[in-house]
């Protein structure tokens, strides 16, 4: 069974030490080990990768909270088997559009994408009535100008116990805390542009001001390190005719092509087909 591992709290010496002594006392094979000092913060972030014994798991989970309480992190025990034959929880996060949130959603109650919607999460009120429609929570996380409770956030994903992050055109940054948290290839985001080609908020107008004519989207997981790259998982792409208005393309790439990339993206990390491994997607091999 493949576990991660995640650890995040003041920074001092010998932190890791009780989770490394722990996993390796019970026979666990370390598969990934990362482990960060962020002097500037007095931060310490911590992702390991280990597999175990089903029956280990409980126990494992039990002694990292242990762990937790006396070195004062935030530890988080998570296996993408762990509910294995029932189905993974998905948080949709989502801001103003629709379309994507409504692909994913419409994929699930399809069949497929093989998971449940535990909780729509949005810095504005706008989509509460998409979340009411599939007959999901809907959890407002933003103040009266949008700005985001990242702390709130984190709160509704412990309290919803979900699996995947889906950041379905959430129109905001997730800080490194939050993402180090849920490392491991737990947080999938669409972003409305070709990677690495064209990042940034406005993608579409940088590709139109090259004079592209194939405009497309790219779903990736999100990892705490933003220049380590970015951790494709699907690509899709779309072509227009010289001379087209950059708001028609626009307008094209997020009703059809976007949302059909992030369920793709979804599907295939909900299937178990990738997983995230030293920040790098990899296939999993069939057995």
């Amino acid at each position: 069974m493949e576990v991660v591992i995640t650890a995040l709290g003041p920074d001092n010496v010998g932190l890791a030490d009780p989770i490394i002594h722990y996993v390796t006392g019970q026979g666990a094979r370390i598969a990934e080990i990362q482990m960060y000092d962020h002097d500037e913060e007095q931060l310490f972030a911590m992702i390991c990768r280990i597999d175990i014994q089903r029956n280990q798991y409980q126990p494992l989970v039990d002694a990292m909270r242990q762990i937790g309480q006396h070195t004062k992190l935030a530890i988080r025990v998570w296996s993408s088997e762990r509910r294995a034959p029932d189905k993974p929880r998905l948080a949709i996060c989502c801001t103003y559009k629709d379309d994507t949130p409504r692909a994913v959603l419409e994929a699930i109650a399809a069949g497929t994408i093989g998971a449940d919607a535990a909780v729509l999460i949005s810095n504005r009120g706008k989509l509460q009535g998409l979340a009411e429609e599939f007959g999901v929570p809907f959890s407002m996380i933003g103040d009266e100008n949008g700005a985001a409770d990242d702390a709130a956030m984190v709160d509704v994903l412990d309290e919803f116990d979900v699996d995947y992050v889906v950041l379905a055109r959430y129109m905001r940054v997730l800080p490194p805390s939050t993402c180090w948290q849920f490392a491991g290839g737990r947080i999938v985001n669409l972003h409305h542009g070709l990677l690495p080609g064209f990042p940034g908020f406005r993608p579409y107008h940088d590709a139109f001001a090259a004079r592209m004519l194939t405009f497309g989207a790219t779903c990736h997981f999100i990892i705490p390190e933003l220049d380590a790259g970015n951790q494709t998982i699907n690509q899709r792409t779309f072509s227009v005719s010289p001379g087209t208005p950059l708001d028609a393309i626009i307008e094209q790439g997020g009703r059809e092509n976007e949302p059909a990339c992030l369920v793709e993206g979804v599907r295939r990390v909900v299937d178990r087909e990738v997983y995230l491994h030293f920040h790098r997607v990899v296939a999993r091999s069939t057995p």
